[in-house]
């Protein structure tokens, strides 16, 4: 009986190709039982899934994925999935009076999770800006859809999410975006637990690289925007914009500076006390 591995990921467009390739029936000579299960909970959901053994891998942000096994996750990173850095959107209620990002200091900020990507990515974009991060105040919310809830009766005031998922938001009038921040590294890794990996090493590289190859062609699709926009809700035109900027990695070698950098900026948060941290205690080097 193969071993069962359940991937999780966002429900977003950067996911695409697994869902793909789960259509497919991809994996079928994979001596694994890949499953991709949608979490729309977001990094938080996915490492709290993966402590339990709910699942086997997800894909997460970098920085959230870091976090997790800093704190004791018994997983190791193995891949980076999306090579292109994430570009979050700092955005407001539509309805609301802020009209910059230079206003948004001291606001009550939506996050999915403390220690989550938007938690970390909010401080970092706050301490770019010379904001008192010791004055920001947290609202947690679980989810976009928590934060549309949130915003609108005015619990929150501000929300850092991935650009292109809220632009559907945007152009509705829901949200209004006053900002973005850039973070310099790999949007998204591929997150393993350890006790898989000294076992079915090769079949997860197969796994990951099956689905670089959707990704590859994804990317080249002349129709792929066509496929972007109507599977995720955005349109053509923003769809075409992010296809032309997105890269999926092939590499599973492990990128030791934007390690480096992640690991810096999780001490500026305060999420970890120290940077003298063991490279090799996050990575497994799939062969």
């Amino acid at each position: 009986m193969a071993q069962l591995f359940r991937i999780a990921g966002v429900p977003e467009h950067f996911n695409l190709p697994w869902r793909q390739a789960i259509a497919d029936d991809a994996f079928d000579r994979v001596p694994l039982d890949v499953r991709f299960i949608e979490e729309s909970g977001g990094t938080g959901a996915m490492t709290a899934a993966l402590r339990a053994r709910d699942i086997e891998a997800a894909l997460v942000l970098t920085e959230g994925a870091v976090l997790d096994i800093l704190r004791g996750g018994r997983n190791r990173l193995v891949s980076a999935y999306v090579d292109t850095p994430l570009t979050w959107g700092i955005h407001v209620a539509a309805s609301g009076e802020i009209r910059s990002a230079d206003e948004i200091g001291g606001k009550r900020v939506a996050i999915s999770r403390f220690g989550s990507g938007s938690h970390l990515i909010a401080v970092v974009d706050a301490l770019r800006r010379g904001f008192n991060t010791h004055d920001m105040r947290f609202v947690v919310v679980g989810s976009l859809d928590g934060a549309r809830r949130s915003l609108r009766a005015g619990e929150s005031d501000v929300f850092l999410w991935e650009r292109h998922m809220t632009q559907p938001l945007v152009d509705a009038g829901e949200f209004r975006r006053v900002g973005e921040r850039e973070v310099p590294w790999p949007a998204f890794v591929v997150s393993v637990r350890e006790d898989l990996l000294t076992l079915h090493a090769g079949a997860i590289r197969h796994t990951l690289d099956i689905v670089a190859g959707y990704a590859e062609r994804l990317k080249a699709g002349a129709d792929s925007a066509r496929l972007v926009s109507d599977n995720f809700g955005l349109e053509l035109r923003d769809a075409a914009r992010w296809l032309s900027t997105v890269e999926w990695s092939r590499s599973h070698e492990r990128p030791d500076h934007a390690l480096r950098t992640v690991i810096a900026a999780l001490a500026a948060q305060g999420a970890i006390e120290s940077t003298d941290v063991d490279l090799g205690d996050l990575w497994f080097h799939l062969l």
